[in-house]
């Protein structure tokens, strides 16, 4: 009863936007009371899918189709052209389709090889256990696409906590994730869009005093969060056995994002590539890919509708506005939020790679790293459990800025200021 109230006072008050900027007189079909009626419902579904998380697709799908209802109303003789900016975001969306489906696959040959198995004799038995996964997730997300080291992280997680992993270590496995490829132009698409728009890859790379510091505050909180709720396994399981043909296809996986997200520009098609080839020597798991897909169509539905969103221009670049991204990145998709700064301009973009990289940690759809993590833990699906017990992610997200801005200061550069990286290429997977 109450999620059929809540559903239709959610869906009257977009009907009642709607029509306020469509109807009402002296409107322009644009702005509701001075603001735009897109953020109004974007606004909205994003309220319903932290009350409703049982229904985040469903609610994501009425949100976009009242956005796509008020673009068409109040498009004026122009009119608005859907087609034409569905072609504009398909790589985009088809690369982030992908990757969410293939790593869930990959996932799930990393759990069934045994090598997961085996980590509770490598791993130290008390909490610092936890702090050394998550330490390894950092680093592999440097160089590694941030959902394949969520999964991987969340994974291992699984076992050496008996599927008993707290909420608060989730958020900080998807933290340490994002964090890992802050200051790396091949670890985060936000960064990669600085590098290939001409932004040296060392303007960015200071980002990383933001995230170590912002790693010493949420790892260790996460991390002994985790050991009151489900200390670590001590010891390996009896007769485990390593199934090296799953490890040779993990790595295949791997090696084909890679060698796709530099030759390609789509880091997808290699991991699907791989994942087929795979299939010829090893048994695939295929009902990994149904059970991922409702959480990713609800983060393809979210990234769409904040594709729409008229964000036409920011505040002028300051490090508290780039402070502000950070928190605006946990709600809104930061592809668009980087290529607005970046056509803007007059930013640090150490500072913009951190916040837009990290910020998103802070709910568990704020980034694709969360939102593929949340396919394997769907507990994670409700973001006042994912604040209240995730709150040292967004503390840590302060204290790191802080540090970042006492470290280096704010040092704006022009794009153009150091010469670009030769033969950089795009990476379209998720932020």
């Amino acid at each position: 009863m109450r999620e059929k109230f809540l559903a239709a006072a959610g869906i009257a008050v977009m009907i009642l936007v709607v029509a306020a900027a469509v109807w009402l007189p002296g409107s322009d079909g644009r702005a509701v009371l001075g603001v735009r009626a897109e953020f109004l419902i974007f606004a909205i579904t994003l309220l319903g899918v932290a009350l409703l998380h049982e229904r985040t697709l469903e609610v994501a799908a009425t949100g976009l189709l009242f956005i796509l209802a008020l673009k068409f109303l109040g498009a004026g003789p122009q009119g608005f052209h859907l087609g034409e900016h569905l072609w504009h975001e398909a790589p985009i969306l088809v690369n982030l389709l992908g990757l969410l489906l293939g790593f869930a696959v990959l996932a799930r040959h990393f759990e069934q090889s045994g090598v997961p198995d085996l980590l509770p004799a490598l791993l130290p038995d008390n909490w610092t256990g936890g702090l050394v996964l998550l330490a390894l997730i950092f680093v592999m997300s440097s160089f590694l696409d941030n959902i394949a080291a969520a999964m991987i992280g969340g994974t291992v997680a699984m076992h050496v906590y008996r599927k008993r992993v707290h909420i608060g270590y989730l958020a900080a496995i998807v933290a340490a994730s994002n964090a890992g490829g802050a200051g790396s132009v091949v670890g985060d698409t936000t960064t990669t869009m600085m590098w290939i728009s001409g932004v040296h890859w060392t303007h960015v790379l200071h980002a990383y005093i933001g995230a170590v510091a912002a790693f010493a505050v949420f790892a260790v909180a996460g991390a002994r969060q985790q050991h009151r709720h489900q200390p670590i396994e001590h010891d390996p399981k009896p007769g485990v056995r390593v199934h090296w043909r799953r490890v040779w296809a993990v790595t295949l996986i791997l090696a084909g994002a890679i060698a796709t997200n530099v030759l390609l520009d789509f880091p997808a098609a290699g991991v699907w590539a791989a994942i087929l080839l795979a299939a010829l020597f090893t048994r695939t798991d295929w009902r990994m890919v149904p059970a991922a897909l409702k959480g990713s169509l609800f983060l393809l539905t979210l990234v769409l509708c904040a594709s729409l969103m008229p964000v036409s221009q920011l505040p002028a670049a300051s490090w508290p506005n780039t402070l502000g991204l950070g928190f605006l990145s946990a709600v809104f998709d930061n592809i668009p939020l980087t290529k607005l700064a970046l056509d803007q301009g007059g930013y640090d973009w150490g500072f913009l790679a951190y916040a837009v990289g990290f910020g998103g940690s802070m709910i568990w759809f704020g980034s694709s790293a969360g939102v593929a993590l949340a396919n394997i833990f769907p507990e994670a699906r409700t973001v006042s459990r994912w604040l209240w017990r995730g709150w040292h992610v967004a503390i840590a997200y302060v204290i790191g800025f802080v540090a970042l801005l006492a470290v280096m200061g704010w040092q704006p550069a022009d794009r153009t200021a150091a010469p670009p990286a030769e033969g950089a290429h795009s990476v379209l997977a998720p932020g």
